[in-house]
């Protein structure tokens, strides 16, 4: 008796995990962790008006979700001033990024991204067999002109560009990703990942129409919104693409509960508002417990804060198994450079004295062990 028979692209590729859950860790570790800031969750949960909904909706969670998710895809082309042809609604930004790339990569296509940038589109791109090409970050920050000049050099159907920056925190403004925009290649579709948009500083939201062509901008209700575990995300492109979606798409993929929860979460602004202050307070307190134990805290436009441990990654991935120990869940850049630094979410006051406690013993530990 034999087994499936794998594609043989699928036998060639790598059993790899982009992420090891925290609840994975739990399970190793035995234990639970007591400050949970490694998964740029948002600590500050979702709105009162989107639980209300969920639960409302609960009730009738007896039936498939809207397979077009009208009424929320309605809502976020009023939220932009689109159309719902513009919009298009899946599971996340991570499952978007999956069928773009089913709908545009084949085998041997060229895509173009950074070295270190956010893993899950690499995933994809490695899974439906497209080549990637990356470039260096400059300093802290993506570089959007070494991104289109490789688009170019290779021929790229599809380029990668988060701003804000997972994992680094640092952002573009408007003007840079405008830049950017014109200067793409024929043929050649950024996608855009706004992730963290809601939390970034005014002006770093770019001005795109929605129905240019060279462009989809990828959204999120995990972030700001706090709804990470509903996998709720959003694209803004041009009809034609958005159209495109439904040869690929999983029609019933989005659930009703999700839905509601969403639609409601997108029209409690004030509760943004509100998120965004909490956000700013714990970016602060982060980067003076970072300088207080001798670390760099990186600017930030997200939810996290990067902290430059000031060695390299066997230093940094020893502060992180050290916090571990301690209960303390975070993660960190994989790349060099950048894998000198730990990531840090914001949470609540509670937990940033969990991490304040335990930094210091987590760095002395973690320099004795590697020397530094």
């Amino acid at each position: 008796m034999t087994g499936p028979r794998y594609t043989e692209l699928v036998a060639g590729l790598p059993a790899s995990v982009p992420f090891v859950g925290p609840e994975a860790q739990e399970r190793a570790r035995g234990a639970g962790f007591a400050a949970r800031l490694g998964a740029n969750e948002s600590r500050f949960g979702p709105s009162p008006a989107a639980i209300a909904a969920m639960a409302a909706a609960a009730a009738d969670a007896w039936m498939y979700g809207d397979p077009e998710a009208f009424d929320l895809r309605e809502a976020i082309a009023a939220y932009h001033g689109v159309t719902r042809a513009n919009v298009l609604v899946g599971e996340g930004i991570d499952g978007i990024l999956g069928n773009l790339v089913r709908l545009l990569v084949a085998p041997g296509d060229a895509v173009v991204t950074s070295d270190g940038a956010y893993p899950t589109f690499n995933f994809h791109v490695a899974g439906f067999g497209g080549v990637l090409h990356k470039v260096p970050y400059d300093g802290n920050h993506e570089d959007p002109v070494a991104l289109v000049r490789k688009a170019g050099e290779v021929g790229a159907k599809l380029v990668y560009l988060a701003n804000p920056d997972n994992p680094m925190g640092s952002w573009h403004g408007a003007d840079v990703v405008g830049r950017m925009i014109a200067a793409l290649p024929d043929g050649c579709l950024l996608a855009l990942d706004e992730a963290y948009v809601e939390l970034a500083p005014e002006g770093t939201a770019a001005e795109i129409a929605a129905d240019d062509p060279r462009v989809i901008r990828l959204r999120t209700f995990s972030k700001g919104h706090g709804l990470a575990g509903l996998r709720v995300g959003y694209a803004l492109a041009a009809p034609g693409l958005i159209a495109a979606f439904d040869k690929v798409r999983n029609h019933f993929g989005m659930g009703r509960v999700a839905q509601a929860g969403a639609l409601a979460a997108l029209q409690d602004r004030d509760w943004l508002v509100a998120v965004r202050g909490r956000v700013e307070a714990a970016r602060a307190g982060l980067a003076a417990i970072a300088r207080a134990n001798g670390l760099e805290p990186l600017p930030s436009a997200t939810n996290f804060v990067t902290m430059d441990c000031g060695g390299d990654g066997a230093l940094a991935r020893a502060v992180v198994q050290a916090l571990g120990q301690r209960s303390v869940f975070v993660r960190m850049p994989f790349v060099p450079p950048h894998d000198r630094c730990i990531r840090v979410s914001c949470g609540t006051e509670a937990d940033l004295a969990l991490v304040a406690a335990a930094l210091p013993e987590a760095l002395a530990e973690a320099r004795k062990l590697t020397a530094v």
